[in-house]
Order: structure tokens, then C-alpha cells, then sequence
């Protein structure tokens, strides 16, 4: 469990029975501003804040990293030279949470894929963004249209082995988590926050710097809805399937068909259903498209 992940409070339990006291662990949320580091040609250095993001504290390193990524500005991780958090004017870390993503001083920065509004809340993953065309997805890897082959068994079991991987969610009840799986169903990562994309973004970006990138042999499962910003960052990072314990969006959809993604939805309770990339379901090569 991370550091500072939760909180305890007092609260009252109700009843039809009784009122008591307890202690109960609550998911922390704390804001946390994204810099770009950067210099300009000519070596003039720039720090740009890109976003501002409502996370549970922990693995922040991993969380800057996995936005700039999957938002088309970083692509190698030898363009970044350092992250770190920024310290106040007297030399301590501001509890407003800053980190800054420090680029080498010979990459070129091109910020016209952040067409988006600079707060981000948990819930709405990248708000701002109205229309796929808003989107630059120009940097995502070319997916493999028939890898990797995956059997009906093991995406029934992903759900259950990514709750018993969400420690912080024991505690709490309130976050959302994020896995990687390999295409047999062993458990690569795990990262849990009060925000989905933020889970996300933390799974891709933990990968990210380890050179792991691109994902073209996982499969990226979340305990919530699959939404139009999931799907990018899965593209984003080369990953084939996407998979959600609860619903998609229609946006989530349309984008996975047009870049030849697998997208599962409600895969839970021994049944999935598939709106995208049905020939990834080795069962499923037979079975004629609607």
C-alpha cells in the first residue's frame, strides 16, 4: 500500500439496527500539476504546466510520464533527461504536488496535441476534447490485426486476478485499478487511483520507463468503463486489447474499430461482450461479422 494512499476517519455507521463509530480508510485525492521542461531553439529553457490532474498520491513519476506519452509529446525514453518534484522558493516540496518532466536539450517539443483544457478531474480522464479530430493519434503504434490470440478462459479470469492484485481497493473500496496481462493471463503490473485514466497512465508510464514500450504482447484491463480516453492511451502505448469491467463509450468504439483494436466490455460474471477486434478471440475466428 502506498504512502499516503488512503486517510482514516471517523465516521458513523447506520443501521436499521444500530449507530456506531468506526475507523474507515478513505482514498486519497491530491492534486498534481504536470511541467514540461524544455528548451526552445536557440537553448531558451521553458516550464510549461500541460495539466493538472486530481491522483492518488504515489507513483507520480510514473503518472507524468504516462500522460506525456500517451498524449503523443514523448515517444523514446531517452528524451527524458529527468523527473522530479518541484520544490518551493525555500527548498522544500509545495504540498501542491508539482512535477516536472525535464526533456534533453536536444528534443524538439511540438504541443499542438494538448488541445485540451489544463484541469483534469479524476472522473473525466483528458476533458476538452469534443471530437476525434481534436485528437492527435498519429503516434500510435500500427497494431498487429491478428496478435495476439487470446482464449475465452483467460479474459474471463482477468477481473478476479486483478482484484486480488488491488491492495489499496481492500482498504478503501474507492479506486479504480488498472493491469497489464500477458496474452495467457499472467499478471504483468498493477496501479490502482481514484482516477482511471490516472490508473492508466501510471500502468503505461511505469512501462514507458522501463523501455517496455510498445505493449504489442499485453492486454489492458480496467475495473471501470472503457471511455474514449482509455482507448487512445491503450493505441498510444501499442496495446492490442483493451478490456473493461464495465461498459464503452460509443467514442471508445468507434476509435478501436478504426485502429484495429480489440475492445471488450462488461467482462464479468462469466461473459464479455466484443465491439472491436473479435479475431484476437481464438473461439471466436469462425464466428462471421454482424
Amino acid at each position: 500500500m502506498e504512502p499516503g494512499s488512503s486517510h482514516s476517519f471517523d465516521v458513523l455507521r447506520v443501521s436499521r439496527e444500530s449507530v456506531s463509530h468506526l475507523e474507515d480508510a478513505v482514498a486519497t485525492e491530491e492534486p498534481l500539476e504536470i511541467q514540461l521542461g524544455y528548451a526552445r531553439r536557440g537553448g531558451f529553457p521553458v516550464k510549461r504546466s500541460v495539466a493538472i490532474t486530481m491522483r492518488t498520491p504515489g507513483d507520480d513519476a510514473a503518472l507524468a510520464a504516462g500522460f506525456l506519452f500517451t498524449e503523443g509529446i514523448l515517444r523514446h525514453r531517452e528524451q527524458v533527461a529527468n523527473i522530479a518534484p518541484v520544490a518551493d522558493d525555500a527548498g522544500r516540496q509545495a504540498r501542491g504536488h508539482t512535477i516536472r518532466v525535464t526533456l534533453r536539450a536536444e528534443v524538439e517539443v511540438d504541443l499542438r496535441t494538448l488541445e485540451r483544457n489544463f484541469y483534469t478531474t479524476s472522473s473525466c480522464g483528458v476533458c476538452g476534447k469534443t471530437s476525434l479530430e481534436a485528437v492527435s493519434l498519429a503516434g500510435g503504434v500500427q497494431l498487429n490485426p491478428e496478435l495476439p490470440l487470446l482464449d475465452r478462459p483467460t479474459v474471463l479470469r482477468l477481473p478476479q486476478l486483478l482484484r486480488e492484485a488491488q491492495t489499496v481497493f481492500d482498504q478503501t473500496g474507492g479506486l479504480h485499478g488498472a493491469a497489464l496481462f500477458t496474452p495467457e493471463g499472467a499478471l504483468l503490473a498493477v496501479k490502482e487511483d481514484v482516477g482511471r485514466h490516472n490508473a492508466v497512465d501510471k500502468l503505461i508510464g511505469a512501462q514507458f520507463l522501463a523501455g517496455r514500450t510498445p505493449l504489442a504482447q499485453s492486454i489492458l484491463l480496467v475495473s471501470g468503463r472503457a471511455s474514449f480516453e482509455l482507448m487512445q492511451k491503450a493505441i498510444m502505448a501499442g496495446i492490442p486489447v483493451l478490456a473493461a469491467v464495465g461498459a464503452p463509450s460509443s467514442l471508445a468504439v468507434e476509435v478501436a474499430r478504426q485502429f484495429g483494436a480489440t475492445l471488450l466490455g462488461f467482462v464479468r460474471d462469466g461473459r464479455f461482450n466484443v465491439y472491436s477486434g473479435g479475431q484476437r478471440i481464438r473461439e471466436l475466428h469462425a464466428v462471421p461479422a454482424s
